[in-house]
């Protein structure tokens, strides 16, 4: 986010807020992602999250200016997460379309919202526009895990003492 977008000051401490900002939302996952691969978050609800990706040149992957869908893809996961917005959010599938080609200077909105909670599951609809195009539209699945996924034990460590 840009000082100009930010919504509260860092000075201020939540603890002080009043009733009528009760309503603020904090991005709570992926704080040290980078934004100009990603998306810089425009707008956000509980639920809901508005992100741009400006494309820039990095993510070229030809003569012609065409976008490696990798970084769509990238833009959407990120939106996803902070719709969901949690500190342990992790991705675990996805089922996505492309449905237009981006190129080099395309300014990329991706709009994502939580469809459905399920215990510490979510799944997240995210669709990402070009002006008025719909160039992707995506369905991820996520999970919201207790502890940072790369701190948690996802083997038991006495199962075969191969470990």
């Amino acid at each position: 986010m840009t000082q100009d977008n930010e919504t509260i000051d860092e000075d201020l401490e939540l603890d002080g807020y009043e009733e009528n900002d009760k309503n603020l939302v904090i991005i709570k996952t992926h704080e040290k992602i980078n934004q100009n691969l990603c998306g810089e978050v425009m707008k956000l609800e509980v639920g809901y999250v508005e992100t741009a990706l400006l494309t820039i040149p990095e993510m070229v992957a030809d003569e012609q200016g065409l976008i490696h869908g990798g970084f769509i893809f990238g833009g959407a996961d990120y939106a996803a997460m902070v719709a969901v917005n949690e500190k342990n959010v992790v991705l675990v599938g996805s089922d996505a379309q492309f449905l237009s080609p981006v190129k080099l200077g395309d300014r990329v909105d991706f709009i994502a919202k939580v469809r459905h909670k399920e215990g510490r599951k979510r799944n997240v609809h995210v669709e990402a526009f070009v002006l008025d195009i719909k160039v992707f539209e995506g369905e991820f699945k996520t999970v919201i895990t207790e502890r940072h996924v790369l701190k948690l034990h996802l083997l038991d460590e006495d199962s075969d003492g191969d470990n």
